[in-house]
């Protein structure tokens, strides 16, 4: 296993002389955790009706180091038809983020906007593959907006900070 000195020479940027040039750079990318249900087996492929498919995302972000975070990508899908569910996948996608002197805010728009972006082609297909093997015509999920996703959920945080910020002032204090 290399150590976070060999992790980290993908971002080293010394030998350049501009050892305080900003860079970020996915490196490495793995399934942390995939499980798959197929719980009706075999009853369920003689089920005439289409299921109904729920998918669910989530991010989530780890501290490794101060350089090295974390970027998980957890993906939970639900297939059920009138009979019963016909399949359960919970999938955990990982990337490990080097982030070296990048302001705190652009930092966090990567890992939770384009790190996120970068990894979801690579859990799409372990989905697809999946839901392949356990019997079912492969899931395609369509591509998601993880920059527009973020921008929506940072002007809402800010929207709430500023109407919670609106308390009007103690009498006497102007």
């Amino acid at each position: 296993m290399a150590d976070e000195g060999d992790i980290l020479q993908n971002l080293d940027t010394k030998a350049n002389g501009a050892d305080t040039q900003p860079s970020a750079a996915i490196i490495t990318q793995y399934v942390k955790d995939l499980s798959v249900e197929n719980p009706n087996a075999p009853g369920v492929f003689q089920w005439t009706d289409q299921p109904q498919v729920d998918v669910q995302f989530n991010i989530g972000t780890e501290t490794i180091s101060d350089e090295i975070h974390e970027v998980a990508l957890k993906v939970n899908i639900t297939a059920t038809a009138e009979a019963g569910p016909a399949y359960i996948l919970e999938l955990a996608y990982c990337g490990l983020v080097g982030i070296r002197n990048v302001p705190e805010d652009q930092a966090h728009a990567f890992l939770f906007a384009e790190a996120p972006r970068i990894l979801f082609p690579f859990a799409r297909r372990v989905i697809s593959d999946a839901v392949r093997d356990a019997g079912f015509p492969p899931l395609l999920i369509d591509p998601i907006d993880f920059n527009g996703l973020y921008m929506q959920q940072l002007q809402a945080k800010r929207a709430q900070e500023g109407a919670e910020g609106t308390i009007p002032p103690a009498e006497g204090n102007a």
